[in-house]
């Protein structure tokens, strides 16, 4: 409850100095006010153009997030299940990891059209390595003990890796997902931003023109808010996940 009533305090004290500040110290053009953001967030929802761009960029997140997380933790296993196949893969894993996956963007959308096709793939693109890397981790640091000691009892490969390697390498691929869901944001928003007439990325690119400072920290705080719900429900995940290891 003390932790609950502080992040409140928090928020109310944070958005009360950006409020007083605007105008006073820093000129609004610049900075805005909360309540500046406010309005043109209740403008768009009445008429529904928040709902119309958000639908797109969570849609476009939504197919990146699981096709990168997807691939990403097969892959992971794989390459933690065989020490030979990811030391061949390595300095080629390595160097696509090292692309900024911003230069990738104009690459995907030469291929896949300015659609929303072009929006899956940049997301695709970060989440999988995130994914990847973690679940990789997780699968190599499973004791050795634990599964030898399966085998022992007559455990196939296809057993082990039910009951032993995937929920230890669980708490490692959870941290990965967390950490892949703004990322797969970003990923959405860096596609819009090159590309686009629809969504949030959309908005801000468009109000960033016009100087609209308004409507750019309004596009802001909702992709702040979706984030939170996001890691808010993977948190939920997570207890239920790990409830074994209690």
């Amino acid at each position: 409850m003390m932790v609950r009533v502080s992040q409140v305090l928090f928020a109310i004290v944070f958005l009360s100095f950006w409020q007083w500040a605007s105008g006073r110290i820093i000129d609004p053009f610049f900075v805005s006010s909360p309540l500046a953001v406010g309005g043109r967030l209740y403008e768009w929802t009445l008429n529904g153009q928040l709902w119309s761009h958000l639908s797109v960029t969570m849609l476009a997140t939504a197919f990146g997030f699981f096709i990168g997380a997807g691939i990403g933790f097969a892959l992971g296993l794989l390459f933690g299940k065989f020490a030979f196949l990811a030391e061949v893969m390595d300095p080629f894993i390595t160097a696509l990891y090292s692309i900024p996956k911003l230069a990738l963007a104009p690459l995907f959308i030469i291929w896949f059209g300015i659609g929303i096709e072009s929006k899956i793939a940049v997301s695709a693109s970060i989440v999988f390595f995130v994914v990847f890397l973690n679940t990789f981790a997780g699968v190599r640091d499973v004791s050795q003990i634990y599964i030898h000691s399966t085998q022992i009892m007559g455990a196939s490969n296809w057993a082990v890796l039910r009951t032993v390697v995937i929920p230890s390498a669980t708490a490692w691929v959870i941290t990965g997902l967390k950490v892949s869901v703004p990322y797969a944001l970003v990923g959405t928003v860096i596609g819009e931003f090159m590309s686009s007439n629809r969504g949030i990325g959309y908005i801000i690119a468009q109000a960033t023109g016009l100087f609209d400072t308004n409507s750019v920290f309004a596009g802001i705080v909702i992709l702040m808010v979706v984030g939170a719900i996001i890691n808010g429900l993977l948190k939920k995940t997570e207890g239920w996940l790990l409830r074994w290891k209690e």
